[in-house]
């Protein structure tokens, strides 16, 4: 369950707190090409499709793993035809931006520069090793940490309350010391907690979605298996 808005986006108060420059150019759709970087489950990718759902400009998704020289040059291509024709800019989302090659950063890098292309990058890496130099210097860097055992309780809470997307029109009872358990071995990572939550929500009952009125309990014993 991924939060649509800012508002909804847990942790990282360090750079989305109140008065934050990042939560302010959100706010204001006020962007500059920016990275961020931190270790898995720490919300990068989720902040980006919150910026996806926030803003005026079209925005773009590629997988550097995935896309190659051919796939940026048609991003850029689009963007600067969206630019003359509509004077909309572009947002172009590459997710582990650090495993491009050289040639993939240098074919972005002029229409970064000319402001065709805002980048927003996510990485695990340190992009001051691993992403092309010149694509840092035009970049913002943000940082994201490992969250915090009171975010990886808020995000359970609101998965387990949310109707549309989380599971709050099921009679889930999780005990204590199994939440805790989750949110102890997640070690920050909000995408192991929702993966093991999802695991033992939906493979307790004999046959899910359950029957109404059916609950599903999730006691320490059926946490441990879950992660």
């Amino acid at each position: 369950m991924r939060p649509r808005k800012l508002d909804d986006f847990v942790g990282q108060e360090h750079i989305l707190g109140p008065g934050r420059l990042l939560r302010r150019a959100i706010q204001a759709d006020q962007l500059s090409s920016i990275i961020f970087y931190g270790p898995p489950g720490t919300g990068k990718t989720t902040l980006a499709w919150v910026i996806a759902n926030t803003t005026q400009s079209h925005f773009i998704t590629i997988n550097a793993v995935l896309a190659g020289v051919k796939e940026i040059r048609q991003a850029t291509a689009s963007a600067q035809e969206r630019h003359n024709l509509y004077g909309r800019r572009t947002i172009l989302f590459v997710d582990e931006v650090h495993r491009w090659n050289k040639a993939q950063q240098d074919a972005l890098l002029p229409w970064v520069e000319n402001g065709t292309i805002i980048l927003i990058g996510a990485t695990t890496e340190n992009p001051f090793f691993e992403v092309n130099r010149a694509l840092v210097s035009r970049s913002r860097i943000f940082q994201l940490k490992p969250l915090m055992e009171s975010d990886l309780y808020a995000i359970a809470g609101r998965t387990l309350q949310d109707e549309e997307w989380g599971y709050e029109r099921l009679d889930v009872r999780v005990d204590e010391d199994a939440l805790a358990h989750l949110v102890d071995v997640s070690s920050g990572d909000a995408r192991t907690l929702l993966n093991a939550l999802e695991l033992a929500v939906e493979t307790t009952p004999a046959h899910f979605p359950p029957q109404e009125d059916e609950p599903i309990h999730i006691t320490l014993s059926v946490a441990e298996e879950s992660i």
